[in-house]
């Protein structure tokens, strides 16, 4: 398998050298140059194999200059009960006959980004050696939250490898923060951003477009890698959890072979959801994709009229691992769906990056109509899914999982489609215990309290114990005080590496 990238100028390379580079030296990402295809009686095979089992049988087609040792020796060191609480990894949880929840959040971070931040540090570090790489690689990543403590504790200590980290100062909860600050390893640097997570991203993007400042680091034995969805190795492992879902329904008998269902998908980067599409793409039945944004809804627009504003106001919400304008896997997306146009994708791009906008036209339109349809949230009617899910179920979710619970009723409302759907849950509750314990609780019973004191009154309400990773936070030394303009974010990168 060959990967391309989707601007069209930079040639053909294996995985590895995909996995390695992050994104494409032309500003592209990375997409597989032919398609997968899992038929029914391989699927039906998977039915009664653990999560690791269906992974390598998945990822082995992506990456065939892995050897069958290199893929289940990573799988080995991501998937297991020491890095997660549920031996299932990704269990499914019924809410009721019609509607269930992937817990995607049982690992090291409590988020879903564990899913594949845990695997993708060892599928790097193998591709580097594949590829003869002799300088130390290093991960530069933006997060709006959860993807930057969980790839720093994926690389800290990963031999052959550094990690810097950059935040929006304002744009994180206290938890998120508070894990990221204190993080440990002799590899790792966490820096905040004056601003919000789409100047993070594009300051993180314009230095891997920066030749002169990458020549300069290489010439030091330093080569930049990304962790973020854009890498193909952070979104191949996240088309397993899709395949396990549903054979995890297969397997108790309610679906039956062949079934169609419904994903809906809580998303700001496009890139949980992508995994979806590409797991569709792949053979599993599903029927529809939801895609589910809170009130930074540009990609609900886009769905709906084909046209990609940026330009509006970023609204900072309870669900802020979402608020983001700025959908870098969409790319991909519409690579395929135009037949791997690549000229008509680089003019989309420039378009946006210059004026902010893109229009695609209505046969790309149509086709994303076709797979997916899209929604949004406001606060308050996050909050009010919270509390209602917890009185109906007496299960509690948190808030980026409440917007995917929401948008799915807004389009049962509207469709009338009553296909089996799991929602993807994205967080464990005690991660955004604010919202959460103010939802079935009360204003009154976080007045007064921070986020810290709130994970006991969480622990107390739901009978579940705090999680070991969010656990004591504020006892562990603050380890990283870096604030940068986004504008000297390339300088902060210098001073960390070159000193």
């Amino acid at each position: 398998m060959l990967y391309e990238s989707t601007r069209g100028n930079y040639r053909r390379v294996s995985a590895a050298e995909a996995i390695k580079l992050g994104i494409a030296p032309d500003g592209g990402l990375f997409v597989p140059c032919d398609r997968v295809v899992i038929d029914s009686k391989k699927l039906q095979d998977m039915v009664k194999l653990d999560y690791r089992e269906r992974a390598y049988l998945i990822l082995k087609e992506y990456l065939d200059d892995y050897t069958e040792d290199e893929i289940r020796e990573c799988l080995k060191l991501a998937y297991n009960t020491e890095n997660f609480a549920s031996p299932a990894i990704a269990p499914v949880h019924r809410l009721n006959d019609g509607l269930y929840l992937l817990e995607l959040w049982h690992g090291p971070t409590c988020a879903f980004k564990d899913m594949a931040l845990q695997i993708l540090p060892h599928l790097l570090t193998r591709a580097a050696v594949k590829t003869g790489e002799k300088s130390t690689i290093v991960i530069l990543v933006a997060t709006s939250g959860d993807t930057g403590k969980a790839a720093l504790e994926g690389f800290k200590n990963v031999p052959g490898a550094r990690i810097i980290v950059f935040y929006p100062e304002q744009g994180v909860s206290q938890i998120q923060k508070l894990q990221m600050i204190t993080q440990e390893g002799n590899n790792v640097g966490v820096v905040a951003v004056r601003g919000n997570f789409d100047d993070a991203q594009s300051g993180v993007k314009k230095i891997f477009a920066d030749e002169d400042f990458n020549l300069e680091l290489q010439k030091a034995n330093y080569r930049f890698s990304s962790a973020n969805s854009i890498n193909w190795g952070r979104l191949a492992p996240q088309i397993v959890y899709y395949f396990s879902a549903y054979l995890d329904l297969a397997a108790k008998n309610v679906i039956a072979p062949g079934e169609k269902i419904n994903f809906a998908v809580p998303t700001g980067n496009f890139g949980n959801i992508l995994a979806a599409y590409y797991a569709r793409e792949m053979g599993l039945p599903v029927h529809r994709l939801i895609c589910a944004a809170n009130t930074n809804n540009v990609l609900t627009d886009f769905i709906r009229t084909g046209i990609y504003n940026r330009s509006r106001p970023f609204v900072k919400t309870i669900s802020p691992s979402m608020d983001i304008l700025i959908s870098s896997n969409l790319e991909r997306l519409l690579y395929h769906l135009t037949g791997r146009d690549h000229s008509r994708v680089s003019r989309w791009m420039s378009e946006l990056n210059k004026t902010g906008s893109y229009q695609v036209d209505e046969q790309s339109k149509n086709k994303i109509g076709e797979i997916l349809w899209s929604g949004y949230a406001d606060d308050q009617e996050t909050l009010e899914t919270i509390k209602s899910v917890h009185q109906r179920y007496g299960y509690i979710v948190d808030t980026h999982t409440a917007v995917g619970l929401k948008v799915y009723e807004k389009y049962t409302g509207a469709t009338g489609d009553s296909a089996k759907t799991i929602v993807a849950s994205t967080a464990s509750p005690f991660k955004f215990n604010e919202s959460v314990v103010k939802a079935i609780l009360g204003d009154q019973a976080v007045r007064g309290k921070n986020e810290l004191e709130l994970l006991q009154v969480l622990e107390t309400a739901s009978g579940a114990d705090i999680p070991p990773g969010l656990k004591d936070l504020d006892r562990k030394p603050v380890r990283h005080q870096t604030i940068t303009d986004k504008d000297s974010m390339a300088e902060v990168v210098r001073d960390m590496l070159l000193g």
